[in-house]
C-alpha cells in the first residue's frame, strides 16, 4: 500500500494542503476487528475544510477531500465542473466505458435517468414490496429454525439483498453465491481478481442481453433491448454500461447496511427493545443509521481549473465527495457521532446528492427497512456472539464481514 511519503504530490497543491488521510488506508480503513470505520473517517473534521490526499482512491491516486457536506453538495450540484466520467468498473480492464447513467455528465446522463427512472419509482418499489418481505421472511425464519446464533451477512444480508436484485434482472436465486463472489472479488479483491471479476461480469451481461433479444421476458434486461433514446436503440456498449452498474450497485451496498445495522442494535440494546416496543419507529431510525453508517465515496473528476474553497483544483483532478465524512458534518448534524434513533430532518447524503442521487434508493431503503422490521419480529434480543468480532473496513466501498450474532 503506497503512503503519503512514497506518493508524489502534484507540483499545483501547496504543501500546507496535503493530509495525510486515506478512506482505504489510514487507521481504521484496514479490516479492523470490532471497528467502526465511519467514525474513523471523522477525525478529517478537526482539519481544513479541503485537503488534498495523495492515496485516496482503489488505484492509488490522489484526490482533494471535500468534509464539509455544503461543499460535497456543490461539487455534486455542478457536472459542468465536475464531472462523473471516471470509467471505475472499466478501467480494472484498462477500458474507458461509462457505467450507465452514474459516470454520464448532461444532456446524455437526462435521457438514460428518464429512461431507467420509471423502473425504480416508488410506484414499482410498492408493487415489489411483497416479495421482498416474503424473502425476508423465509431467510429469517430459516435462521431461526436453525439455532440461536448466525452469521449474519452470509446468512441473511446478502441472499436477501442479492435476491431481490436476481429477481429484478428476472433470474432464479441458484447462482446467487457465484454473484456475490464476483462482486466482492470486484470490490475488495487485489489486482488479479479485480479484473478477473470484472471481465466475467461483462460476459455475464453481455450473454444475458443476447439471450433476452431473443427470448425476451418481463425483467430489466428485456426492458433495455427493447427500448429507445433519440428514437434508436440502445447499443451493445450501452447495454453493457447499463447491466454492469445495476449488478455492482445491487450486490454490496444495501447488504453492507443492513450489517451495520444490525451490528449497532446488537451493541445498544436498549435501542433494539426501543425498536421492538414500537416497530413503526424502525422507518426514522434507519434513516439516522442510513446517516451514520453510509459505505460510497462518490468521486469527480474536474473538467477545468477552479478556486474552490481555497483549494487550486485543477483540470483532471480528482474530488472525493466521501457520504461518510459529510455525514459526520458538525455543521450539519448536531452531535455528528451521537447515533439518535428520533433525529428528525435527517439531510444525509447516504445515496449521494444532485444529479446523480442513487437511482436504486427508493428500493434500497424499503429493502433495508423491510430486512430490520422481519428480524426484529423473528430474532429474540440478540448480541454479538462471545469469542467472535466482526471485521470492519473501508475503501471504495465500506463493509462488514464475520458479524455472528447471538440471540441464545
Amino acid at each position: 500500500m503506497e503512503t503519503l511519503a512514497t506518493r508524489p504530490i502534484p507540483a499545483h497543491v501547496p504543501p500546507e494542503m496535503v493530509g495525510d488521510f486515506s478512506l482505504f488506508s489510514s487507521p481504521g480503513m484496514q479490516p479492523t476487528p470490532n471497528g467502526d470505520p465511519q467514525a474513523a473517517s471523522a477525525v478529517v473534521h478537526q482539519g481544513p475544510r479541503i485537503f488534498y490526499s495523495p492515496v485516496n482512491t482503489r488505484d492509488g491516486r490522489g484526490t482533494w477531500v471535500v468534509t464539509r457536506a455544503q461543499d460535497q453538495r456543490r461539487v455534486l450540484q455542478d457536472p459542468e465542473t465536475f464531472s462523473s466520467h471516471r470509467s471505475i468498473f472499466a478501467s480494472a480492464l484498462g477500458e474507458s466505458w461509462p457505467m450507465i447513467p452514474l459516470e454520464l455528465d448532461p444532456p446524455d446522463h437526462g435521457k438514460f435517468r428518464s429512461l431507467l427512472n420509471p423502473l425504480l419509482s416508488p410506484r414499482r418499489v410498492m408493487a415489489l414490496e411483497t416479495a421482498v418481505r416474503e424473502r425476508a421472511v423465509s431467510l429469517i425464519d430459516g435462521i431461526a429454525a436453525s439455532g440461536t446464533s448466525c452469521d449474519v451477512m452470509q446468512d441473511f444480508a446478502f441472499p436477501f439483498a442479492v435476491n431481490i436484485f436476481l429477481r429484478f434482472l428476472g433470474l432464479s436465486d441458484d447462482r446467487l453465491q457465484e454473484f456475490v463472489r464476483w462482486a466482492n472479488d470486484l470490490l475488495h479483491g487485489d489486482n488479479v481478481q479485480r479484473p478477473a471479476a470484472a471481465r466475467t461480469i461483462i460476459a455475464f451481461i453481455d450473454d444475458l442481453a443476447a439471450e433476452r433479444r431473443k427470448r425476451p421476458v418481463d425483467d430489466f434486461v428485456s426492458f433495455l433491448v427493447q427500448a429507445k433514446i433519440d428514437d434508436r436503440p440502445l447499443t451493445d456498449a450501452e447495454i453493457r454500461g447499463t447491466g454492469v452498474l445495476l449488478f455492482v450497485a445491487g450486490l454490496d451496498t444495501v447488504a453492507a447496511a443492513i450489517g451495520f445495522d444490525l451490528n449497532y442494535l446488537a451493541r445498544h440494546p436498549s435501542d433494539q427493545q426501543w425498536l421492538r416496543d414500537d416497530p413503526s419507529r424502525i422507518v426514522l431510525a434507519a434513516e439516522e443509521l442510513l446517516r451514520a453508517y453510509p459505505t460510497v465515496q462518490m468521486i469527480r473528476v474536474a473538467t477545468k481549473d477552479i478556486d474552490f474553497e481555497g483549494a487550486p483544483i485543477r483540470k483532471g483532478d480528482y474530488v472525493s465527495c466521501a457520504t461518510m465524512i459529510a455525514n459526520r458534518d458538525p455543521n450539519e448534524f448536531p452531535e455528528p457521532e451521537k447515533i439518535d434513533l428520533t433525529r428528525e430532518d435527517n439531510r444525509h447524503t447516504a445515496f449521494a446528492y444532485g444529479p446523480h442521487r442513487c437511482l436504486g434508493s427508493h428500493l434500497a431503503r424499503r429493502e433495508i427497512v423491510v430486512g430490520l422490521e422481519e428480524w426484529l419480529k423473528r430474532i429474540p434480543t440478540f448480541r454479538i456472539k462471545e469469542g467472535t468480532a466482526p471485521i470492519t473496513y473501508g475503501g471504495h466501498v465500506f463493509g462488514i464481514e464475520k458479524l455472528i450474532l447471538d440471540w441464545s
